[in-house]
């Protein structure tokens, strides 16, 4: 199995973790809003694509900020 180079990095775990952020909390929060209803795997569908289109740009640039800050605030061994 081919891996993806580590400069790429950053870039695939912003994927990952935009993708699973994504699709958990608008299933969440469409829950909350609409309950167990018709329909309601196709407005977590819809929720979840529109939220993952905002989260990956988003985490793309916030994660290396946010590894900088822990780095600085958690002590090294």
């Amino acid at each position: 199995m081919a891996r993806i180079k580590r400069r790429y990095y950053t870039l695939v775990f912003a994927l990952f973790m935009s993708f699973f952020m994504s699709t958990i909390m608008s299933g969440v929060v469409t829950l909350i809003n609409t309950g167990v209803t018709e329909g309601f795997f196709n407005r977590w569908l819809h929720a979840g694509l529109a939220a993952w289109v905002i989260a990956f740009p988003l985490i793309s640039v916030i994660a290396p900020v946010a590894h900088r800050i822990t780095r600085k605030l958690v002590e090294t061994e």
